[in-house]
Order: structure tokens, then sequence, then C-alpha cells
């Protein structure tokens, strides 16, 4: 073998690997982006810079970037199959910058125009339905699970937000946490369109826009994996969200201990999500997926009877957290087996705004039951038996549409 072959061997192994880390850093940061006005609403609500809050206010506040960034995904993940995340991975991340100055320059004084901003915010979170056709594309099937998974532990971005957007604020200026995710957002934008590249042989869609979103709407893996995926990340989301309240009224503890709680149900959820890749790669998608409802349907049950954090309350919440990152894992690792490449962006629109709209309703639900019961019982049995009846489609729709998919595959033409 000659040196000039030895050296494109090198430059060919190495290319998917290095279009998998770009991708993910793009979507850490965009998600660190996305998630910096949550941080901040108990503190304007405290302080009263905007005016006297309600926390229905600060719901509004934090709730609105987020459903932006949950339904824009559905348009992001179809133009990501057209142009490709080459194109669009920077495009996202610039465009970003735009409300997070407007933020920083302009908002900071007026609910109303934080409410704006935030808006616009909510693009950065359109950044996961560029990532996963993207990568996808750049891995052969025995490997798409793992490779997906990675770059869904980008969603840990939301957690450097939660760590340092007040400390900035409150310690350097109250423009620091904007300014300084702005400048690393135009730093990955010019890093992004220097150093990706569409994976060889990416063939974009002939068809117009409204024609894929109807059609990928109608395909069975669409609405199977919405629903995977609604409960599994969006279990995920709202305990991420709603953690720190249920563990401060139901068994006492400091907003500091349970807001540390609530960073270890997040990053072992993190770190569950390649895993959960991997082993659909290994084992096949279904095993996993029904493995995790599973665990999730007896944890929920028993955290229903309150039991004390020292011991069985803190494994059942983080067996959870275990279930729900490979569960987000293992949905993904199925759309990418069941799903035509050029298909693959809008399916991933279409289900990654499932599962963020699945975070809204656990908390709204959760919160409305204790409110009548002083009980947070009832929600967990609600959400035991959800997963009982997601194992269920797992173990017989979904493993039917799977089981569909690879006879196709064995079928010569």
């Amino acid at each position: 073998m000659t040196e000039h072959s030895r050296e494109v061997e090198r430059t060919t192994a190495g290319n998917p690997w290095t279009m998998l880390v770009m991708a993910t850093i793009g979507f850490a940061v965009n998600f660190w982006a996305w998630a910096l006005i949550s941080p901040l609403g108990p503190l304007f609500r405290d302080n009263g810079r905007v005016g006297d809050l309600s926390e229905s206010d600060v719901a509004l506040m934090v709730a609105v970037p987020v459903v932006v960034g949950s339904l824009g995904r559905i348009l992001v993940g179809a133009l990501t199959d057209k142009y490709g995340g080459r194109v669009m991975f920077p495009l996202i991340s610039a465009v970003t910058i735009v409300p997070i100055l407007f933020l920083a320059f302009v908002a900071l004084d007026s609910y109303a125009l934080i409410l704006v901003g935030g808006f616009f915010l909510g693009i950065a979170g359109t950044a996961f339905a560029v990532g996963v056709p993207f990568v996808n594309a750049w891995f052969p099937p025995e490997k798409r699970g793992l490779a997906v998974g990675i770059f869904g532990a980008g969603m840990g971005g939301t957690a450097i937000s939660a760590l340092t957007t007040v400390k900035l604020y409150k310690n350097i200026d109250d423009t620091a946490p904007f300014l300084i995710t702005a400048a690393v957002l135009a730093v990955y934008a010019v890093a992004s369109w220097l150093i990706l590249r569409d994976a060889p042989g990416r063939t974009a869609p002939t068809t117009s826009l409204g024609t894929r979103l109807v059609a990928n709407s109608k395909l069975r893996i669409t609405w199977q994996a919405c629903i995977l995926y609604a409960v599994a990340f969006g279990g995920y989301v709202a305990f991420s969200v709603y953690l720190p309240a249920y563990l401060k009224t139901a068994h006492g503890l400091t907003p500091a201990d349970a807001s540390n709680r609530m960073a270890g149900f997040v990053v072992v959820a993190v770190i569950m999500r390649p895993i959960g890749g991997w082993l659909s790669d290994r084992f096949g998608a279904i095993p996993v997926l029904a493995g995790g409802y599973g665990v999730v349907v007896v944890c929920a049950a028993i955290s229903a009877g309150t039991p004390p954090l020292d011991g069985v309350g803190t494994v059942a919440f983080l067996a959870m957290a275990a279930a729900l990152g490979s569960g987000s894992g293992a949905t993904f690792a199925l759309i990418a087996l069941v799903t035509e490449p050029a298909r693959v962006g809008g399916v991933t629109g279409l289900v990654g705004a499932a599962g963020g709209l699945g975070g809204f309703v656990p908390p709204l639900i959760m919160g409305y039951v204790y409110g009548r019961t002083d009980s947070y019982a009832i929600g967990l049995w609600m959400l035991s038996i959800t997963a009982a009846l997601t194992l269920v489609l797992t173990l017989t729709v979904v493993r039917r549409t799977a089981a569909d998919h690879h006879n196709s595959e064995r079928t010569p033409a």
C-alpha cells in the first residue's frame, strides 16, 4: 500500500468521527443558548426587574423558546433533508446570535420583549433536527445507534446553561451569559462552515417541502416513534424541569440539595443515551425500548409511595433516568434502521417535536393533581400506566414495523 493510499484510508476512516464530534459540539452549544432564559426566570420574578411576575408569567417565559424550538424541528428537519447539515448547522448557529444579542441589549427590562426574544431564541432548539440526519448519513447501519446516541448526549448543553447563566448574570454583568454564548456560537458557526461536510452520496429530495412533510407524517414509523419519544425524552424533560419542585415539596429538601439531585438525574440520562444507541446496535432497538419502559413502569409505581430518598427513592429515580435516556437513544436507532436516509431529517423533525412537547404535559398534570390532592401519587401512577401502555405498543405494533422492514430488506427485488 502506498503512502498516498494509506493517507486516503486514514482520512476516510477519520471523517465520520470528526463530523460526529463537530455535530455534537454544535448541538450542545445551541442547546446551551436555547436554555438561557430558563435559569433567569425565577431571578426576574424575585428581583422585580421586569415587573411583578406571577408563577404563570415565569412559566410562559420559560416555555416560549421550548415550544418554538420543538415545533420548529418539523420545518428544520425537512430543510436539512434538502440542504444538508453542512449548510443548516452554521445557519442555525448564526441566526440564533441575533435574538441572543436582542435579549442582552434591548429586552432585559421588559417582560414583553423577553417573550419576543425567547420566541426567536427557540430557533436554537431546532439544531437537534439538523444533527440526526447529518450524523446518520455518515455511519453504516450497524453503527448508527451509537453515533446518533453520542450526538444526542449534546442535550447536556442545557446543563451548561443551568450551571453558568445565573452566576455570570450576578457576578460579572447582566449581559455576560448572553454575550459569551453569542461569541461561542459565532466561533462554532465559522468552524462548522469550514469543517463540516455532508456524507458522500447524499441525495437531496426533489419534491416540495409540503409534499415531504405530508409524506413523512404518513409513515408508520413516524407516529410510532413520536409516541415512543414523547414518553422517553418527554419524561426526561418533565423530570429535569419538575424534579426540584417535587423534591422540595414531597421530601422537604433545600433548593440547593434538590437542584443537585436533579443534576444527577440529568447526568445519568445523558450518559445512558449513547449507551442506549449502542445497545440497540448490538441487540436491536425493540429489546432496549421494552426494557426501558418496563423499568419506568416499576420505578414510577415505587415512587408513587414516596419512599425515603436515602434508599429506594433515589435508586428508583436514577433507574428511571437511565431508562428514559436509553429509550431516547434507542428511538433514534430505530428510526435510522427503518427510515430511508433521505427522509430521516423530516421524520426526526416530527419525532423531535413530539419529544419536546411531551415534556410539558407531565409537569402540568403533576402540579394540577398536587393542587387538588396534596399528593403526587396519582401523577406518578399515571406515568407508570402510560409507560405500561407504551411497553405494549413497543412489543406489538412497533416490533411488527421493525420486522416488516427487516423482511423487506431480505426479500430480493
